[in-house]
């Protein structure tokens, strides 16, 4: 039986499973609210979502903040590098109206703004944009939330999700790759190392990655999927979760293939 982390057992158990595949929120409910908001992450739980990923950056003063690009350019229409602005500044920008005027005054949030979100039996999964030097912060704000078994932590970056890893190894920690060469060997690596799977484009995904997986007890997610026949293919190859900008119309659409 492949290996699950406890936090990430009691994830399952206390979800309705058509499958065991779960469906997380890409930076909240996107398609429809601002991504990385605290709307967008509340949109996700109204809309069912198993899980709702977000993206941190470390500011200039030590704060996480929640938001994908290293500027602000993009969502708050100032051209701010995060890691070279306080946090106050950060928060004067709008990053709501973008998307819709309903959603004007919307402010980049801190995480524990996004955790006070977060309901009983849902997870948040935490993408590090930057690198470990954000572990002793995010530390403090996980142990502050109160909700420290609801976090999963993903990145890029193999030496800070390593980090991540030393620092929170209670939680599921994830590798995240959008490349099939070398993966085999990564695969390898990540098992050796501790890491509890890996989180790949769905591209990438096929019948040997996720055999290898499972003989080196790695769990498989999978990024970003907003087409059914994709997401049936995941499902069942067995995928364990499925990040998508749709939560609620893609388990929809899930269901009437089931």
């Amino acid at each position: 039986m492949k290996k699950l982390t406890y936090s990430f057992l009691l994830w399952l158990a206390a979800c309705p499973a058509f499958s065991q595949t779960q469906i997380v929120a890409h930076r909240g409910a996107s398609y429809l609210a601002p991504e990385n908001t605290v709307a967008a992450a509340d949109l996700a739980w109204t809309l069912d979502a198993d899980a709702v990923e977000i993206d941190i950056h470390l500011s200039k003063d030590g704060e996480v903040v929640v938001c994908h690009d290293h500027t602000t350019k993009r969502t708050g229409g100032q051209d701010l590098v995060i890691a070279e602005t306080n946090a106050k500044d950060l928060r004067k920008l709008d990053v709501g109206q973008w998307k819709d005027s309903k959603y004007k005054g919307e402010k980049i949030p801190f995480i524990s703004e996004v955790f006070e979100t977060v309901p009983k039996g849902k997870k948040l999964v935490v993408e590090i944009k930057c690198g470990p030097e954000v572990l002793p912060a995010l530390k403090r704000a996980v142990a502050a939330s109160g909700k420290a078994d609801q976090a999963i932590f993903i990145a890029f970056g193999w030496e800070t999700i390593l980090a991540t890893k030393e620092a929170f190894p209670s939680n599921a920690c994830y590798w995240l790759s959008s490349k099939k060469e070398g993966l085999s060997e990564r695969l390898e690596e990540a098992a050796k190392l501790g890491l509890d799977g890996v989180n790949l484009h769905y591209r990438i995904v096929d019948q040997d990655v996720m055999a290898l997986a499972d003989q080196l007890d790695l769990d498989v997610l999978c990024w970003t999927v907003d087409d059914p026949e994709e997401a049936k293919r995941l499902v069942d190859l067995g995928i364990m979760a499925i990040t998508t900008n749709r939560p609620a119309w893609l388990l929809e659409q899930l269901e009437a293939k089931n």
